[in-house]
Order: structure tokens, then C-alpha cells, then sequence
């Protein structure tokens, strides 16, 4: 009867384990995924900023130049 028992309670903490085992992976690749989004949010902007600072720039190069 104890084996019994002893092997029950070792098949309920296997099933235990893997779902644990499952969530850790859930958790995991939404870690990942939250900071592939991190990342993308703050390069693109920085991307966006390389091309718009400059054109700025000679925008307001060119009405200071107007109003001399």
C-alpha cells in the first residue's frame, strides 16, 4: 500500500513539475518578447531622429538665411 501511495504522490509531482516546467516557458518567451518590443520602441524613434534632426536643421538654417 505505500508504494502505492509513494508512487501517486511521485506521478502528482511530476504533473506539478511540468505545468510548472510550461509556465516558466510561457514566462520566459514573454520576457523575451517585451524586450524585443523595448528595444524596437527606442531604436526606431532614434532611427526616425537621425533623418528628422538634420532636415530640421536646414529648415531652420534656411529662414534664418532668408530673414538676414
Amino acid at each position: 500500500m505505500e508504494d502505492q501511495e509513494l508512487a501517486r504522490r511521485l506521478d502528482e509531482m511530476m504533473a506539478k513539475l511540468d505545468a510548472v516546467y510550461a509556465s516558466s516557458e510561457k514566462t520566459r518567451k514573454l520576457f523575451v518578447a517585451m524586450i524585443v518590443i523595448a528595444i524596437i520602441a527606442f531604436v526606431l524613434p532614434l532611427i526616425g531622429l537621425l533623418f528628422a534632426v538634420p532636415a530640421f536643421l536646414s529648415t531652420y538654417d534656411s529662414i534664418a538665411n532668408i530673414g538676414m
